[in-house]
């Protein structure tokens, strides 16, 4: 009877000596965690002040004075323009037809009128009926010049995105709303904050961090709720975040990269020439990898917090063991994850590479082909380094083993 009384009296009041020690152990690291999350964010909240776009662009608009968009209907596409070989005999060169990737297209006021497209244009299925909006330029002698300049896509690119949002929400259901605000939060930081910060000329490598530290407080917070376990994830992508900036930059200088390969450089280059192109390709890793990255985070917190509700008897040691033979198969997949997201988008750049008379080490000589593998080597190496803090952070905040039996595991 005694024993029984003791046994239920060292569990209901806290003087196991292995709990309170173990209890000791968890709320230390959680004020750390706590503080250095604070600090932080108000680094966070400084950047984004310090930084903040005042709207004056020191750089000209990629935009021809007076120029419009107006919407145009198809009316028939002309037919494609051959592609020319540069290699072959100028006598052999084909007959290009007049007008060819053009379109004949009808104004809103009912005139129709023929105007020069692009190969994107004759051959992307247009058909008469479809929509594409025109640029219209003040010509000589007051008559507009007009041209293609993009296919009206609001209609099936919304169907998209609902189909998107309805399976987010039957699926996740609240979860799934809260990410979906989360989501539209991040494109808001991204569009409206940190392309102008950058057009603007701040330091690109502050502005991403900034963009990249506000955007995680809001997504994950929204999207997993207040709790040490989401702080938790938020501490690891934190830690990612700064190790994948560190090493970008360095990755940057000693691979001699210019950071102008990208496809979309130059017309940036010519209106926004002082810009950091370097520093912006360093930008650009950081933000790449932050989904990826946010992923295995915020999993190998849940994968700790999972551990000890299945085992409330694990010691820290050992639950770190385990979260870790967790996080090893994720950044596996994770890693194949990134390599092809980047694989994906220079699917191009890969036919270019192919075509080329040239070893695969030769094609490293060429900046794009470079820029792609620094992108996807320094975002993969901080991508691995952050399942271990994370999974470090987790395993000393999570709650402590519970019996004596522990006692000696509890870190």
């Amino acid at each position: 009877m005694g024993e029984g009384h003791t046994h239920g009296h060292s569990h209901g009041h806290s003087h196991d000596p292995a709990v309170y020690a173990g209890v000791v152990t968890a709320a230390v690291p959680r004020r750390v965690l706590l503080v250095s999350l604070i600090l932080a964010a108000l680094a966070t909240v400084v950047g984004l002040v310090q930084l903040w776009p005042d709207g004056d662009r020191p750089y000209a608009q990629y935009s021809v004075a007076g120029a419009t968009y107006p919407t145009a209907t198809v009316v028939r596409t002309h037919v494609p323009c051959p592609v020319v070989d540069p290699n072959a005999d100028p006598s052999s060169m084909p007959t290009m037809p007049a007008g060819c990737d053009g379109l004949t297209v009808r104004l809103g006021d009912g005139t129709t009128i023929d105007v020069p497209g692009d190969p994107g244009a004759t051959r992307s299925g247009l058909a008469a009926g479809d929509r594409v909006t025109l640029a219209r330029v003040p010509g000589a002698e007051g008559k507009p010049v007009y041209s293609y300049f993009g296919t009206k896509r609001e209609m099936p690119v919304g169907l998209l995105a609902a189909g998107f949002a309805l399976v987010v929400l039957l699926v996740a259901r609240r979860r799934g709303l809260l990410a979906l605000l989360g989501l539209g939060i991040a494109g808001a930081v991204t569009w409206f904050w940190m392309v102008p910060a950058l057009l603007e000329g701040h330091a690109p490598v502050p502005v991403a961090l900034t963009a990249a530290g506000a955007i995680m407080f809001v997504v994950l917070y929204a999207a997993h709720g207040v709790s040490v376990r989401t702080s938790t994830a938020l501490a690891g992508t934190l830690v990612g975040l700064a190790i994948t900036a560190v090493l970008a930059g360095q990755a940057v200088g000693f691979t001699h990269l210019s950071g102008l390969g990208a496809e979309a450089v130059d017309p940036v280059r010519t209106f926004a020439g002082d810009l950091d192109f370097r520093g912006l390709m360093v930008a650009a890793i950081i933000i790449a990898g932050l989904g990826v990255l946010n992923d295995v985070t915020i999993t190998q917190s849940s994968a700790v917090w999972e551990l000890r509700a299945a085992s409330v008897t694990m010691g820290r040691r050992e639950l770190f063991n385990s979260a870790m033979r967790i996080g090893r198969d994720h950044i596996a997949s994770a890693i194949y994850t990134i390599v092809f997201v980047y694989a994906g988008t220079a699917l191009t750049t890969l036919l270019f590479v192919a075509l080329y008379d040239r070893s695969l080490a030769d094609m490293l000589l060429t900046e794009q082909f470079g820029e792609e593998c620094v992108m996807t080597l320094a975002s993969s190496i901080g991508l691995v380094l952050a399942m271990p803090a994370t999974t470090v952070i987790a395993a000393l905040t999570v709650s402590a083993p519970r019996t004596h039996a522990r006692r000696r595991a509890a870190w």
